[in-house]
């Protein structure tokens, strides 16, 4: 019988600002979520005498492939992720839609979450969903390769996941985020709440990267680009008014965008 133990989730950071996950099932199985550095996950699953199962890719770009290599030469083990990632190592490829089975640890759900990257897929386990650079604790990622419209549906799908689940994303971009978030909603007091939350948990060095999704939902300016003060607030910036989704989130895109560009002033 395939008993499903509730895993226990280790977040390993790696390169300036990556995150890696350990998944932890039952008798110290783990499944890795992307592989930007092997050395650091190495310790970690050595150090905890962990038994790594499985690892899964969330998109091509090299701080989340570059060290399968090292890592399979240590713990060879099947690697799910999309096609294009078949040269890193990725031996099972899995998209929209597809599911597989982790024995003592339960289904891992697949969705393809196109925007960031054209290949980019996200993983749902129970209340837990590994969103890499799709899903940012406050914010979203890039538009490198897909467009406005591609992210903008692959969020509102996220969004409708259980409120419960718990969003674990691929770098420590937290506090920057809602900066930005505070910027577009200076009224929205749970923006408020959650810079200063944020701002205490990284002056302990503790990672801001996992959050439910229901807090997201009330803070992350991209999961509300349909709300009235925020749609007024991006319309403001454009000077004109918005009345199509896509092009309110590619305005909004692009405002994070100009704001990071004048932070770094």
């Amino acid at each position: 019988m395939n008993t499903v133990t509730a895993p226990t989730i280790h977040c390993i950071p790696v390169l300036s600002d990556n995150y890696i996950w350990l998944i932890e099932g039952q008798d110290g199985a783990t499944v890795i979520v992307d592989m930007g550095e092997a050395g650091p996950v190495i310790e970690a699953v050595e150090a905890r005498d962990l038994k790594p199962v499985a690892t899964v890719i969330t998109h091509h770009h090299a701080d989340h492939v570059q060290g399968l290599d090292t890592l399979l030469a240590r713990f060879p083990m099947p690697v799910y992720g999309p096609d294009s990632c078949r040269r890193y190592g990725v031996d099972q490829v899995v998209g929209e839609a597809d599911s597989f089975e982790i024995r003592g640890m339960g289904r891992f759900d697949v969705m393809a979450t196109p925007g960031h990257t054209q290949d980019h897929l996200s993983y749902v386990l129970d209340k837990h969903l590994f969103c890499g650079d799709t899903l940012f604790t406050g914010g979203c990622g890039r538009l490198f390769e897909g467009t406005a419209a591609q992210m903008l549906h692959s969020l509102d799908r996220l969004a409708l996941l259980d409120d419960a689940t718990q969003i674990h994303c691929g770098h420590e971009y937290t506090a920057d985020s809602l900066r930005f978030a505070a910027h577009a909603e200076p009224d929205n007091a749970d923006i408020t709440a959650r810079v200063h939350q944020v701002a205490e948990k990284c002056a302990h060095d503790e990672p801001t990267a996992s959050a439910p999704l229901a807090l997201e939902k009330q803070t992350n300016p991209f999961l509300r680009v349909r709300e009235p003060a925020l749609r007024a607030a991006i319309e403001q910036y454009v000077g004109q008014t918005l009345p199509d989704d896509t092009e309110a989130f590619a305005m909004l895109r692009h405002w994070k965008d100009d704001f990071d560009g004048l932070a770094r002033l």
